[in-house]
Protein backbone atom coordinates (compact mmCIF):
# COMPACT_ATOMS: atom_id res chain seq x y z
CA UNK A 1 0.00 0.00 0.00
CA UNK A 2 1.75 3.55 -0.95
CA UNK A 3 2.14 4.96 2.62
CA UNK A 4 0.65 8.28 3.21
CA UNK A 5 3.81 10.49 3.19
CA UNK A 6 5.04 8.72 0.02
CA UNK A 7 6.06 11.71 -2.46
CA UNK A 8 4.08 9.86 -5.34
CA UNK A 9 0.93 10.94 -4.35
CA UNK A 10 2.10 14.44 -5.29
CA UNK A 11 2.39 13.18 -8.74
CA UNK A 12 -0.83 11.42 -8.54
CA UNK A 13 -3.52 13.00 -10.66
CA UNK A 14 -7.21 13.42 -9.78
CA UNK A 15 -10.06 15.22 -11.34
CA UNK A 16 -9.16 18.40 -9.81
CA UNK A 17 -5.43 18.09 -10.38
CA UNK A 18 -2.32 16.65 -8.40
CA UNK A 19 -3.43 14.10 -5.63
CA UNK A 20 -1.04 15.31 -2.43
CA UNK A 21 -4.77 16.40 -0.42
CA UNK A 22 -5.99 12.80 -0.59
CA UNK A 23 -3.21 11.34 2.02
CA UNK A 24 -4.46 14.09 4.60
CA UNK A 25 -8.17 12.84 3.88
CA UNK A 26 -7.30 9.07 4.02
CA UNK A 27 -6.10 10.06 7.64
CA UNK A 28 -9.31 11.69 8.79
CA UNK A 29 -11.31 8.86 7.58
CA UNK A 30 -9.40 6.61 9.72
CA UNK A 31 -11.20 7.95 12.14
CA UNK A 32 -14.17 6.99 11.24
CA UNK A 33 -16.22 10.37 11.08
CA UNK A 34 -20.01 10.30 11.92
CA UNK A 35 -21.24 11.38 8.76
CA UNK A 36 -22.07 8.45 7.54
CA UNK A 37 -20.17 8.63 3.96
CA UNK A 38 -21.77 12.16 3.30
CA UNK A 39 -20.15 14.42 5.07
CA UNK A 40 -16.87 17.14 3.69
CA UNK A 41 -14.17 14.09 3.86
CA UNK A 42 -16.35 11.61 1.51
CA UNK A 43 -17.25 14.38 -0.83
CA UNK A 44 -13.92 15.51 -1.41
CA UNK A 45 -12.66 11.53 -2.33
CA UNK A 46 -15.91 11.10 -4.57
CA UNK A 47 -15.82 13.87 -6.11
CA UNK A 48 -11.81 13.75 -6.88
CA UNK A 49 -11.37 10.04 -7.12
CA UNK A 50 -14.52 8.84 -8.68
CA UNK A 51 -15.88 11.76 -10.40
CA UNK A 52 -18.73 11.25 -12.40
CA UNK A 53 -17.47 7.75 -13.19
CA UNK A 54 -14.16 9.02 -14.05
CA UNK A 55 -11.32 6.96 -11.73
CA UNK A 56 -7.86 7.85 -11.85
CA UNK A 57 -4.03 6.13 -10.40
CA UNK A 58 -4.74 8.05 -6.93
CA UNK A 59 -8.02 6.49 -6.59
CA UNK A 60 -6.17 2.93 -7.13
CA UNK A 61 -3.77 4.20 -4.53
CA UNK A 62 -6.63 5.14 -2.09
CA UNK A 63 -8.62 1.85 -2.06
CA UNK A 64 -6.12 -0.07 0.06
CA UNK A 65 -6.48 2.91 2.71
CA UNK A 66 -9.91 2.52 2.59
CA UNK A 67 -10.68 -1.23 2.96
CA UNK A 68 -7.95 -0.98 5.74
CA UNK A 69 -9.72 1.31 7.73
CA UNK A 70 -12.75 -1.33 7.26
CA UNK A 71 -10.43 -4.06 8.17
CA UNK A 72 -9.92 -2.24 11.43
CA UNK A 73 -13.26 -1.86 12.05
CA UNK A 74 -15.73 -3.66 9.95
CA UNK A 75 -19.13 -2.83 12.51
CA UNK A 76 -18.34 0.37 12.92
CA UNK A 77 -17.84 1.21 9.46
CA UNK A 78 -20.48 2.75 7.03
CA UNK A 79 -21.36 0.92 4.02
CA UNK A 80 -19.66 3.79 2.03
CA UNK A 81 -16.34 1.82 2.69
CA UNK A 82 -17.82 -1.22 0.56
CA UNK A 83 -19.48 1.17 -1.86
CA UNK A 84 -16.62 2.94 -3.02
CA UNK A 85 -14.18 0.24 -3.98
CA UNK A 86 -16.81 -1.32 -5.74
CA UNK A 87 -17.49 1.64 -7.54
CA UNK A 88 -13.89 2.82 -7.72
CA UNK A 89 -13.08 -1.01 -9.53
CA UNK A 90 -16.45 -1.45 -11.60
CA UNK A 91 -15.35 2.25 -13.41
CA UNK A 92 -12.13 0.54 -14.02
CA UNK A 93 -13.27 -2.14 -15.50
CA UNK A 94 -15.98 -0.38 -17.63
CA UNK A 95 -13.61 2.04 -19.02
CA UNK A 96 -10.57 -0.13 -19.33
CA UNK A 97 -7.86 1.44 -17.05
CA UNK A 98 -5.19 -0.02 -15.79
CA UNK A 99 -3.58 -0.19 -12.64
CA UNK A 100 -0.07 1.40 -13.31
CA UNK A 101 2.69 -1.49 -11.68
CA UNK A 102 3.68 0.35 -8.58
CA UNK A 103 0.17 0.43 -6.99
CA UNK A 104 -1.17 -2.77 -8.59
CA UNK A 105 -0.65 -5.55 -6.72
CA UNK A 106 -1.88 -3.40 -3.37
CA UNK A 107 -5.12 -2.88 -5.34
CA UNK A 108 -5.52 -5.77 -6.19
CA UNK A 109 -5.02 -7.60 -2.99
CA UNK A 110 -7.14 -5.21 -1.23
CA UNK A 111 -10.28 -5.76 -2.99
CA UNK A 112 -9.68 -9.86 -2.36
CA UNK A 113 -9.72 -8.65 1.22
CA UNK A 114 -13.58 -7.68 0.64
CA UNK A 115 -15.27 -10.90 1.08
CA UNK A 116 -14.20 -11.97 4.36
CA UNK A 117 -14.56 -8.15 5.13
CA UNK A 118 -18.07 -8.62 4.67
CA UNK A 119 -18.21 -11.80 6.09
CA UNK A 120 -17.15 -9.82 9.42
CA UNK A 121 -20.38 -7.01 9.14
CA UNK A 122 -23.03 -9.88 9.17
CA UNK A 123 -23.50 -9.40 12.94
CA UNK A 124 -24.67 -6.37 12.31
CA UNK A 125 -28.14 -5.48 11.29
CA UNK A 126 -28.32 -4.18 7.72
CA UNK A 127 -30.35 -1.59 5.90
CA UNK A 128 -30.82 -1.77 2.04
CA UNK A 129 -27.72 0.41 1.02
CA UNK A 130 -25.68 -1.94 3.28
CA UNK A 131 -26.90 -5.01 1.44
CA UNK A 132 -26.70 -3.34 -1.97
CA UNK A 133 -23.25 -2.10 -1.12
CA UNK A 134 -21.68 -5.22 0.08
CA UNK A 135 -23.27 -7.28 -2.93
CA UNK A 136 -21.60 -4.63 -5.48
CA UNK A 137 -18.55 -5.00 -3.45
CA UNK A 138 -18.70 -8.93 -3.50
CA UNK A 139 -19.29 -9.22 -7.31
CA UNK A 140 -16.71 -6.47 -8.36
CA UNK A 141 -13.84 -8.11 -6.43
CA UNK A 142 -15.21 -11.12 -8.30
CA UNK A 143 -14.79 -9.17 -11.72
CA UNK A 144 -18.52 -9.15 -12.23
CA UNK A 145 -19.26 -5.93 -13.19
CA UNK A 146 -22.29 -5.96 -15.31
CA UNK A 147 -23.72 -7.54 -11.82
CA UNK A 148 -21.74 -5.11 -9.17
CA UNK A 149 -23.43 -2.25 -11.16
CA UNK A 150 -26.53 -4.09 -11.94
CA UNK A 151 -26.69 -4.25 -7.85
CA UNK A 152 -25.83 -0.69 -7.03
CA UNK A 153 -29.16 0.58 -9.04
CA UNK A 154 -31.08 -2.00 -7.21
CA UNK A 155 -32.21 0.83 -4.78
CA UNK A 156 -36.24 1.13 -4.15
CA UNK A 157 -38.77 -0.05 -6.33
CA UNK A 158 -36.10 -1.63 -8.42
CA UNK A 159 -35.92 -4.76 -7.43
CA UNK A 160 -39.70 -4.96 -7.68
CA UNK A 161 -40.00 -3.47 -11.04
CA UNK A 162 -36.92 -6.02 -12.38
CA UNK A 163 -38.99 -9.38 -11.02
CA UNK A 164 -42.23 -7.99 -12.82
CA UNK A 165 -40.22 -7.54 -16.03
CA UNK A 166 -38.70 -10.53 -16.01
CA UNK A 167 -41.85 -12.71 -15.14
CA UNK A 168 -43.57 -11.12 -17.50
CA UNK A 169 -40.93 -11.95 -20.23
Amino acid sequence: MLELDNTLWDELIHAYGRASDIPAVLEQLRELPPDQGDGELWDTLWSSLAHQGDVYQASFAAVPHIIDILAEHPIQAHWVYFQFPAWVEICRIEQDISVCDVLAQAYFQSLERLPALIGKTFIKKWDESHLLCALSALAACKGNTAVAHAIMEMTGDVPTDFLNWFFEQ
